[in-house]
């Protein structure tokens, strides 16, 4: 870290609300100073006008100060894409290394970022990842993930912030909260699933309920997580440099006590 605060760059692909949520959280706690850091630049792989949720991520940024930039996923050259897809990686990051070149940061947060990253990039930039599984858990987006527990009857889940490597979904765990899928709420919800056929449990209304509730349950749970880690990282209680060689922190009683209002 250089400086008395740590500088990030934030990524995203501004999918949805939550994407929105967890960067305003962020901001609003760097302001406050309960996380040491200042946001740099916000990166979206979306550029304005190519969608509602691109566009309302641009709004947030702007209403908030960020300097945003954005250049489309969708857009740069999708045969390319379908044909070769590491090849067309490789050039889309040496556009975004050429958007954000100059900017100084000592870390790269990758908040619902929908790409994988080529293998240079990271060679350039230590980049870490809000992912909606436990270490080990399903790779993919929250709804992979999800879906993927349902079918295997699994009674927990939880989010990780781990260190982006060339493996999705697979680098080194920063830290994780868990999640109990038990109890009155959950218990009522695998019993209507019964046993659904994993082929129809998506069309199926009562895995459709689990689903929803496991998600309402994450979401809520995913901005403490990154707000917490990025404080650690801030303070120097974690290291990026050490990951890997030391156990993920635990901070499931911590994110509890945030959604509190405790922190």
């Amino acid at each position: 870290m250089r400086g008395d605060k740590l500088k990030l760059g934030w990524f995203s692909s501004a999918r949805d609300k939550a994407a929105r949520d967890l960067l305003l959280e962020v901001y609003r706690r760097t302001k406050d100073g309960f996380i040491k850091a200042e946001l740099g630049f916000i990166f979206l792989t979306k550029e304005k006008g190519e969608s509602k949720g691109g566009d309302e991520f641009y709004a947030l940024c702007e209403a908030l100060g960020l300097k945003v930039m954005g250049f489309s996923s969708r857009r740069f050259l999708p045969e390319l894409r379908q044909r070769d897809p590491a090849t067309w990686r490789k050039l889309y990051h040496q556009e975004v290394k050429r958007l954000i070149e100059g900017k100084d940061i000592d870390l790269g947060v990758l908040s619902g970022y929908m790409l994988v990253v080529d293998k240079l990039f990271l060679k350039e930039y230590a980049l870490i990842n809000l992912h909606p599984a436990l270490p080990g858990g399903p790779q993919g987006s929250w709804e992979e993930v999800i879906w993927a527990i349902i079918e295997k009857r699994q009674k927990e889940t939880g989010a990780m912030v781990h260190l982006v490597t060339e493996e999705l979904d697979r680098g080194p765990a920063l830290s994780f909260f868990t999640i109990h899928l038990e109890g009155e709420v959950f218990d009522p919800l695998w019993e209507g699933i019964g046993g659904c056929p994993n082929e129809d449990l998506r069309s199926y209304e009562k895995a459709q309920e689990l689903f929803w509730t496991i998600r309402k349950e994450e979401e809520k749970r995913e901005p403490p997580l990154l707000v917490l880690t990025l404080r650690a990282l801030s303070l120097g209680e974690m290291d990026v440099d050490k990951i890997g060689s030391l156990p993920p922190r635990d901070f499931t009683e911590e994110v509890e006590a945030y959604l509190r209002g405790k922190m």
